[in-house]
């Protein structure tokens, strides 16, 4: 198992204090003003991230980033607003149990969905595209459609995970999750 793989949900969270230490921001275009950590990813997935945009923006798609890394302070901000606004739990990973504190996910967006984070996403050209191609990327869908008993989290079509590319191919050809590797 490579750094990039580790698998991170209610069951498995992160320390408090559990920060990358090679964040960087990547020259994609983001929906955050400059400077706000969430523009963050680790060095690789930076990188990687870069690469799939470029490659998106070369077929004539428009992605854009939304939200990369998130501290555990941020996410328990947003799970106390959550909670209250009895939004449903399983939409909102309580601090230490989201993915965005690894600096590996990223939710991305397009112009068409008025940058917002829907399940509509997956209908557009960009949504298609990057559930066809984000493993050629090192990424994957992390929630995917069909396995919210898996994952614990519903249908997320904008959530990308760096896990790099060899493990990347191989979750995109077996239709695993990243718990369902662990199982493994």
């Amino acid at each position: 198992m490579s750094k990039f793989s580790i698998l991170v949900n209610r069951e498995r969270p992160l320390p408090k204090g559990c920060i990358p230490q090679n964040l960087t921001e990547p020259a994609i275009p983001f929906q955050a003003p400059p400077g706000d950590a969430k523009r963050l990813l680790v060095r690789e997935a930076a990188a990687a991230a870069e690469k799939l945009f470029a490659r998106a923006r070369e077929e004539g798609l428009c992605l854009c980033g939304i939200s990369g890394y998130r501290p555990y302070t941020r996410q328990s901000e947003l799970y106390r607003a959550a909670l209250a606004k009895n939004t449903s739990m399983t939409a909102v990973a309580p601090p230490g149990c989201s993915e965005h504190q690894t600096g590996l996910a990223l939710d991305v967006s397009c112009p068409s969905e008025d940058y917002e984070l829907e399940e509509t996403f997956a209908l557009t050209p960009e949504g298609k595209w990057l559930n066809t191609y984000a493993s050629h990327f090192g990424f994957i869908l992390r929630y995917p459609k069909g396995k919210e008993s898996v994952t614990g989290f519903p249908y997320e079509p904008w959530h990308i995970r760096y896990v790099g590319d060899p493990l990347a191919l191989y979750l995109s050809l077996t239709g695993l999750t990243l718990e369902e590797y662990y199982l493994l």
